[in-house]
């Protein structure tokens, strides 16, 4: 399990990509010198670069599974479980 203060980081990155997403959309869009110059006075966080997937169950950074948002190994427990939908062993 991940530390919890890995986890609120990575939710306090989230919240701040979106409250300036709109206005680091607006800014791109002027494209003049300025604008960039505004752009360098956002916040590093503000970067949606910076985010990282992370398994929602145990906050693990690797290994992650972007179609069902959960580490490999999470996946694999609750898939032989059957408590994903439509996912079952292959056997052959």
């Amino acid at each position: 399990m991940a530390k919890e203060s890995m986890k609120a980081r990575e939710v306090k990155r989230a919240k701040l990509v979106a409250k300036y997403a709109a206005k680091k959309a607006e800014l791109k869009a002027q494209g003049d010198y300025e604008a960039y110059q505004e752009l360098q006075k956002l916040p590093k966080n503000a970067s949606r670069v910076r985010m990282h997937n992370r398994c929602s169950i145990t906050g693990r950074p690797k290994g992650y599974m972007r179609q069902f948002g959960l580490s490999r190994i999470q996946f694999r427990e609750m898939a032989s479980a059957g408590l994903i939908p439509g996912v079952k062993k292959a056997s052959w």
